[in-house]
């Protein structure tokens, strides 16, 4: 009975931008620019809101510092998730990105009931809003969150963290869209009931725009095969890699972090079988699936038939 255990891991995180900036580097600048930016936004959209009483202006900037909080979790996360294993942490922590992305989705799901709460009321008791002001500061919003959906455009699909805050700050453009337009038809109309109804409609955009991300961070927290890998397609290209395989069982899949998978196997080999060959091809054909962790055991039929299963 043989084992194996490789350790090759993705690193698209490092490579290099066409003007010669790693990846790393750039993602940590865009973190701290987009938290900067939105910050500040925040402050002036909460004040703005306050001083002319809109709820939408008011709710999209408790939207958006749950963004900033989102945004600085994330860059914590992305942060430990380089750090070296150590006798403690023998994977190191990159589990903590995986934890991140379950709390932004949560924390979102709370600034979602926040704004409902606050438009239901301001339905129940409407009050005048200054259309001209909310369109103004809506229409920073637009550049601002723009902009910062550029910052992490090109590394959207590397990380779930990383597309998590693309997607927030991409409904966050479109949110205030809507709030711009919602404030140019006040200032014409004086259909006030439109700012807390523009604040019900920017609930349910977040709403949706966050439940996918849920679901899949709690599959991630609870070990679950990530969503992008098909179990069965990794079965399958185990058994094609070498016609020496009789068997594939005792598969487990799991992440070890949002960009990382690992995957453990036993593999029935024929008798005369090269194991070392064979576990070369098996890890190969692994990474072709996404899976650069793997630890593989190989067995013959002989100590299949004998083997206990404790489940």
């Amino acid at each position: 009975m043989a084992h194996g255990h490789g350790h090759t891991h993705n690193h698209g995180n490092n490579q290099a931008l066409p003007h010669g900036m790693p990846a790393v580097e750039y993602l940590n600048r865009a973190f701290k620019l987009g938290i900067i930016l939105n910050l500040i936004f925040v402050a002036v959209e909460f004040l703005a809101g306050l001083v002319i009483g809109s709820v939408a202006l008011m709710s999209d900037a408790g939207h958006n510092l749950s963004d900033v909080i989102s945004l600085a979790l994330a860059m914590f996360a992305f942060s430990l998730a380089r750090q070296k294993p150590s006798s403690r942490y023998t994977y190191g922590r990159k589990k903590s990105t995986v934890v991140v992305s379950l709390a932004n989705a949560c924390i979102l799901l709370v600034a979602v009931g926040f704004i409902i709460y606050e438009s239901v009321e301001k339905l129940i008791t409407p009050q005048p809003v200054e259309g001209g002001t909310v369109a103004w500061v809506a229409g920073v919003g637009i550049v601002v969150n723009a902009f910062t959906v550029w910052l992490f455009l090109r590394h959207k699909d590397s990380d779930i963290n990383i597309k998590g805050a693309y997607l927030h700050m991409a409904a966050d453009t479109l949110v205030s869209v809507g709030v711009l337009v919602s404030g140019l038809i006040i200032s014409f109309t004086g259909w006030y009931i439109l700012d807390p109804v523009i604040g019900i409609i920017i609930a349910v955009v977040i709403f949706f725009s966050t439940w996918g991300l849920l679901k899949e961070s709690l599959r991630l927290a609870l070990d679950g095969v990530p969503s992008g890998i098909d179990p069965e397609a990794v079965q399958d290209s185990i058994r094609a890699s070498d016609p020496a395989i009789r068997d594939v069982h005792h598969l487990h899949i799991w992440p070890l972090s949002t960009t990382e998978t690992a995957l453990t196997a036993h593999i029935t080999v024929s008798e005369e079988a090269a194991t070392g060959e064979v576990k070369a091809k098996v890890k190969e054909a692994l990474r072709g699936q996404g899976i650069c962790h793997s630890t593989l055991e190989t067995e013959t039929p002989a100590d299949r038939a004998c083997e206990c299963d404790c489940g």
